[in-house]
């Protein structure tokens, strides 16, 4: 099942439960979906991948937006932006925690030879690669850039 159809159904579920806040997060989902869907160059189907970027925008905008809400005291907005974003979070794959991003970036860097924080590029361009969907790109070069200046 598409995650397209998975989320009509869901809409149909939280408004008969009148679940608003999980009705608000989906229909950004949707409308993100639908607007992927009809950008220049895009086939008609989307496949899973595309599929994930979009949610991982939806995400990451909602953290910026609930970080920037937070920072002008505004409690009313911040709670919005963190009830959209664990309501988006469930339909994406399971993150990976730091510790498992960190021995799979010792991989990486096992495997690509790279020595210095000089190779930090060849590295990152491997570990988004790799752990696209699993974790956050924020997180990876963070965790990259530890891992090479220790080395």
């Amino acid at each position: 099942m598409s995650l397209e159809t998975q989320i009509n159904q869901d809409i149909k579920v939280a408004m008969i439960a009148k679940d608003n806040v999980r009705l608000r997060g989906l229909r950004a989902i949707k409308a993100a979906i639908l607007l992927a869907k009809t950008e220049k160059g895009q086939v008609e189907e989307m496949t899973e991948d595309t599929e994930i970027k979009v949610l991982q925008k939806l995400v990451k905008q909602r953290k910026e937006s609930a970080e920037i809400y937070q920072q002008q005291g505004r409690k009313d907005l911040y709670q919005i932006e963190v009830e959209e974003q664990e309501v988006i979070e469930a339909y994406l794959p399971k993150q990976l925690d730091r510790a498992e991003i960190e021995e799979a970036i010792k991989g990486i860097i096992a495997s690509t030879g790279a020595s210095s924080i000089k190779d930090m590029g060849k590295v990152m361009g491997a570990a988004n690669q790799q752990l696209a969907g699993k974790a956050d790109g924020r997180t990876i070069s963070e965790v990259v850039k530890a891992l090479l200046s220790n080395n």
